[in-house]
């Protein structure tokens, strides 16, 4: 199908424009989405001086490297922690399930859609997170999502982290329990909530809900301050370890186990689409709160499993985690030495304590325009913009894997390098 010239895709996305007088002719519904697309705004404005950073389709993938538009570049914005998307143990794994269950399970695991190899996976799962047990979901997304609906209801209340993921944010907005937001990592704050909470009502459920660590900034939570306040005022953790398992503590355990403090969070939830290199969830507890889950949660019921091939692969790379441990020393090696370099070069990475490193610009507009010069410059990372960081504090979020070579390493600080100098950020 041929699109109308001002249909015609940019860089893999389409650029709309409208003729603001057609709005009067459209639904009242969706007069929001027409003001997006005039021209005045700032996605056409973005579009038009071809700086819009998202949506870039990569034509190949290889790890450490990628080719956009034709270009081999270096890959500095994945949550491929491990490195394990392309390694031909994962790959190979994925097409034995196919070639034995098929490509998909066409239904949930509560009816038709549980195979053993959920089975499998669910109980490695319990074992090397040291729970009880483990329920898996299709996505990480619906993993918080469906946690925090199903287990929580009119009569308890949720604290949530002001810079936790947004599907904790749509978990409590989806559940009749009281939402209070304490202040990012501030205990204190948190506290003074708890307090308040026990005085009105000591009888209410509570759930601590945080990130653990924060997808942004690259800083892990206070697990220890969390425990003890939990502990005081009868509430459960929960802990999203999405950017945490396979990255951090023993073993790449998690936020929890970098403390020595796994006994006490109540539940853990990951991801498959990081160190795992494949798609899904999981949330792991004890049994009778995990059986809870797996009949109270509509995510987990209401939506078709896991796919064989994703299984496979999860397996394949929790296997790889724990027979090849130099892969966490690796990441780490990589996480120091770039910190470093960006602090010594005079850049603001914030407090960053994990391969995710926050570059600061500042403002959106030349935000954009950095993202842009650097992958000119052959160095792929993420532009992120208010809301998802502070306003004026829109950044680079970089971000690395164990397979990156050092040379790949000192090409991307020689690319911030001059486009800092250029654009006189440094």
């Amino acid at each position: 199908m041929t699109l109308p010239d001002h249909h015609q895709p940019r860089n893999g996305v389409s650029t709309i424009t409208r003729d603001a007088s057609s709005e009067e002719q459209d639904l009242p519904l969706f007069s929001k989405c027409h003001k997006y697309f005039r021209p005045d705004g700032d996605y056409a404005k973005v579009k038009a001086a071809d700086l819009y950073p998202y949506f870039r389709p990569l034509e190949k993938s290889e790890g450490s490297t990628a080719y956009i538009d034709g270009r081999e570049i270096v890959m500095a914005g994945s949550n491929n922690y491990l490195g394990l998307t392309s390694d031909p143990r994962v790959k190979e794994a994925a097409k034995d399930a196919v070639d034995k269950y098929g490509t998909g399970c066409t239904g949930s695991r509560f009816l038709n859609g549980t195979l053993d190899l959920h089975l499998e996976l669910e109980e490695k799962l319990a074992h090397f997170m040291g729970k009880e047990a483990c329920v898996l979901f299709s996505t990480g997304y619906m993993t918080n999502l469906g946690l925090i609906q199903g287990i929580t209801g009119r009569d308890d209340i949720i604290f949530s982290d002001k810079d936790n993921h947004a599907c904790i944010v749509a978990g409590t907005q989806g559940t009749m329990a009281d939402t209070m937001r304490y202040r990012h990592n501030d205990m204190d704050h948190l506290r003074l909530m708890l307090e308040r909470a026990h005085d009105q009502d000591p009888t209410a459920g509570k759930l601590i809900a945080t990130d653990g660590v924060f997808s942004m900034s690259g800083k892990i939570a206070q697990v220890p301050q969390l425990v003890e306040l939990a502990d005081e005022f009868n509430a459960a953790l929960m802990l999203d370890d999405a950017h945490a398992i396979g990255v951090i503590g023993p073993g790449g355990r998690g936020s929890a186990h970098s403390f020595g403090l796994a006994d006490r969070a109540h539940l853990i939830t990951g991801t498959f689409s990081k160190s795992f290199a494949s798609l899904g969830g999981f949330a792991v507890g004890d049994e009778d709160v995990i059986e809870y889950l797996r009949h109270n949660s509509s995510a987990h019921i209401f939506s078709a499993s896991m796919p064989p091939a994703n299984v496979g692969t999860v397996l394949k790379c929790l296997e790889i985690l724990q027979d090849e441990p130099e892969r966490l020393d690796r990441l780490w090696e990589i996480s120091d030495y770039m910190r470093q370099g960006f602090r010594d070069l005079g850049f603001d990475v914030w407090d960053s304590e994990t391969p995710i490193i926050p570059v600061v610009i500042g403002d959106l507009e030349l935000c954009f325009q950095f993202w842009n010069d650097l992958l000119e410059e052959g160095v792929f990372v993420n532009a992120v913009a208010p809301p998802a960081v502070p306003q004026g504090q829109a950044l680079m979020r970089t971000s690395y894997m164990a397979t990156h070579t050092d040379e790949e390493l000192n090409f991307i600080l020689d690319a911030f390098r001059r486009v800092g100098e250029h654009h006189g950020i440094l």
